[in-house]
């Protein structure tokens, strides 16, 4: 099944509020816990494609000495973000910034380590958007980049969506669909790594329906 690209921004209040509604918890919490696997647990951090910034918050609580730069192209998702962090006593902590993920505003080697939860499909120039994480960030430094999985036919992709989002919206499940529909394939992805400036990197199939690049510390 060819990849079928979707909008690059939720940049709707009701995509925003629709995307931050749905049931991301467990997902995320098993995404920071990798991170901190990784030796994430340190110094400045970076996260492209924040959405909500569950991630980071999930992480600033755990880890009190970490801050984040939270990076995002739809506003409207980085004030969902802005709100959450106040409501989690960790807005000294992360710092909010509306950027492109293929263009990302920041010097060379300037992160201590970087994250990315499920961006990547939502890039149309999705190598371009690779090659800039891994220039941003330190050698030998944490990171730890995951989406989902491009399923092989549709029967599939809608059984994913019935088993992880059938109880959300009509809405939602179009989302969660479309994502699938735009998302890559774990060789696809294995493709990109050899083209991005990341020595120690691999890629791994990290569960049914998500690939991650993961680089330890």
């Amino acid at each position: 099944m060819k990849r079928i690209v979707e909008p690059e921004v939720m940049d709707t209040r009701e995509e925003a509020e629709a995307y931050d509604a749905m049931g991301h918890g467990e997902v995320d919490r098993a995404f920071a816990e990798r991170f901190l696997e990784l030796g994430g647990g340190f110094g400045h951090v970076l996260d492209v494609g924040c959405g909500p910034a569950q991630i980071p918050i999930m992480l600033a609580q755990r880890r009190p000495e970490m801050r984040f730069m939270a990076a995002d192209l739809s506003e409207e998702m980085l004030k969902i973000a802005r709100r959450r962090a106040e409501e989690a006593g960790v807005q000294d902590r992360i710092a909010f910034r509306r950027a492109d993920a293929k263009a990302l505003p920041y010097p060379d080697r300037h992160f201590d380590g970087l994250i990315s939860n499920s961006i990547v499909h939502h890039v149309h120039d999705s190598m371009r958007a690779l090659r800039e994480m891994s220039r941003v960030v330190k050698p030998n430094s944490p990171v730890l980049i995951r989406d989902l999985i491009r399923p092989e036919t549709l029967e599939e992709t809608q059984a994913f969506v019935d088993k992880y989002a059938g109880g959300d919206t009509p809405h939602q499940q179009k989302l969660y669909h479309d994502s699938f529909l735009a998302s890559f394939t774990v060789k696809e992805v294995e493709a990109m790594l050899a083209k991005m400036n990341l020595p120690g990197a691999v890629v791994a199939q990290s569960s049914d329906r998500h690939w991650s690049i993961e680089r330890s510390a």
